[in-house]
């Protein structure tokens, strides 16, 4: 399946609202969803109660619209595809799409192919949702671990006999390049210079001086 069972129930939870059972704790909001249970949201008091050795997941909010952090999420489903953002130095993507006009701007690369949103980075959908439509649409990504971990394990098989047919090619390329860095390295530092030498014009020590002969 491209699509788990608990994902569109998720999208369509109603979160952040005061826990009936818990209103007068101070942790009372619905920030949490359990993926096990596939139900509702509930607050940190029933997480401990009724959901202990569960899989559970916090949606946090920005700007009044639910996301999901990345390490969180990327343990269960495959977001690839989907634009990711940085919030209070944590990396996270958006349940939703979010309300905005349908026209681009000026200069705009990278769009959601869903609802046509500006993207900041060459990304397909700007959602968790973009990315259910574009699936139940074109059938052309998935959201399950298992096919994204085939792909991988497809490429790196592809890696590894590529690097094998040019195993020795590497080797013979990689030690010339460590030779060429040694040799930069003589350039870079070059050997101590010999102290200077005393000039070729200085005097030479006077040989010992002979006394003439006597006359008869």
């Amino acid at each position: 399946m491209p699509v788990p069972p608990w994902l569109e129930q998720l999208l369509n939870a109603a979160f952040f609202s005061v826990c009936r059972t818990h209103a007068d704790a101070a942790r009372s909001e619905c920030n949490m969803y359990c993926l096990d249970c596939n139900d509702k949201a509930f607050c940190f008091y029933c997480r401990s109660s009724k959901h202990k050795d569960h899989q559970v997941i916090q949606i946090r909010r920005s700007s009044y619209h639910d996301v999901v952090r990345v390490s969180e999420i990327q343990q269960v489903l495959d977001i690839s595809g989907v634009q990711t953002y940085v919030i209070n130095s944590a990396r996270v993507l958006f349940l939703n799409e979010r309300p905005q006009p349908k026209t681009t701007g000026k200069g705009v690369s990278h769009i959601c192919e869903i609802c046509g949103r500006n993207l900041l980075d060459p990304f397909r959908f700007c959602s968790l949702g973009c990315k259910l439509v574009g699936i139940k649409r074109n059938g052309n990504a998935s959201f399950t671990l298992e096919a994204k971990n085939e792909e991988e394990e497809m490429e790196r098989r592809g890696v590894v006999s590529t690097s094998r047919g040019r195993g020795i090619i590497s080797s013979s390329s990689s030690r010339e390049e460590e030779e060429l860095r040694e040799g930069s390295q003589q350039d870079i530092y070059p050997s101590t210079p010999l102290p200077p030498q005393p000039p070729s014009s200085a005097r030479r020590r006077k040989g010992i001086p002979h006394r003439a002969p006597f006359g008869s």
